[in-house]
């Protein structure tokens, strides 16, 4: 058995009524040099998590890049995997992600079955993951490969019976993505509706890229806030993001 420090504290995040702000980085995009700046300004932001990970995997450096910024920092560093391959035993943790939003036999249980012997020597800790990608007003990598529609932008409901069935199913965690680069954002009623029906941590990302947005995210339910995109075009977001997210956890 793996360890289960990093799901506990999500689920301590979501228990306790804190949010947490976490940096997506695509290795594809990244050198070790800007690794290097990257975890500076992630220590000195107070940035909870690192997710690495991405659709595609053009480089091979993935690994290269975890070492480096773990020798760095001390924030724990979760694989946000596009496909079996993307596994490194260098980090923390695995998002192991059914896209339960999909009907993509791959992507719910396909991609897994291959996969679950690597993963399972790997020693990471996996953290089974409930992923629902929402429509973002323009089209990702990740329905693209996926071959599936994501969930319209204004349909509240869908995206909460989605999560529902998620977390009934196992689900250590929901993380609801409108894409890298999305033009619109997943909204704060659907955030709303999905937090207020469920019970386990989740993350949302996708086309956030201002502070203000990440408070009303965290307002409305979201435990996890993820910003890549917007990080890649300024990297000092990264700690005005942080302190709204972390000034939403405090009550007024």
């Amino acid at each position: 058995m793996t360890s289960r420090i990093l799901h506990k504290k999500l689920t301590d995040l979501r228990q306790q009524r804190k949010k947490g702000f976490a940096v997506l980085v695509d290795p594809d995009k990244v050198s070790l040099q800007q690794i290097s700046i990257l975890a500076q300004k992630c220590n000195e932001a107070k940035v909870d998590f690192l997710f690495m990970g991405g659709s595609l995997m053009v480089s091979q450096h993935m690994d290269d890049c975890i070492k480096h910024f773990k020798s760095l920092s001390d924030i724990p560093v979760i694989l946000f995997p596009g496909s079996p391959a993307q596994v490194s035993r260098y980090a923390d943790a695995l998002f192991y992600l059914s896209l339960i939003s999909g009907r993509n036999p791959e992507l719910l249980i396909g991609a897994h079955v291959v996969s679950a012997p690597m993963v399972k020597s790997s020693g990471l800790e996996v953290i089974s993951t409930g992923y629902i990608v929402v429509d973002g007003g323009a089209p990702t990598t990740v329905s693209y490969m996926s071959h599936s529609m994501p969930v319209p932008h204004d349909k509240d409901d869908i995206a909460m019976c989605t999560a529902m069935a998620g977390e009934m199913q196992g689900k250590h965690i929901l993380y609801m993505d409108a894409g890298s680069g999305a033009k619109r954002p997943i909204s704060e009623s659907m955030i709303q509706r999905v937090a207020a029906n469920t019970e386990i941590p989740l993350i949302v990302g996708g086309g956030i890229t201002d502070p203000e947005k990440a408070y009303l995210n965290c307002k409305a339910g979201a435990d996890v806030i993820v910003v890549g995109n917007a990080i890649e075009k300024d990297i000092n977001l990264i700690k005005e993001i942080s302190e709204a997210v972390h000034q939403s956890s405090i009550k007024v």
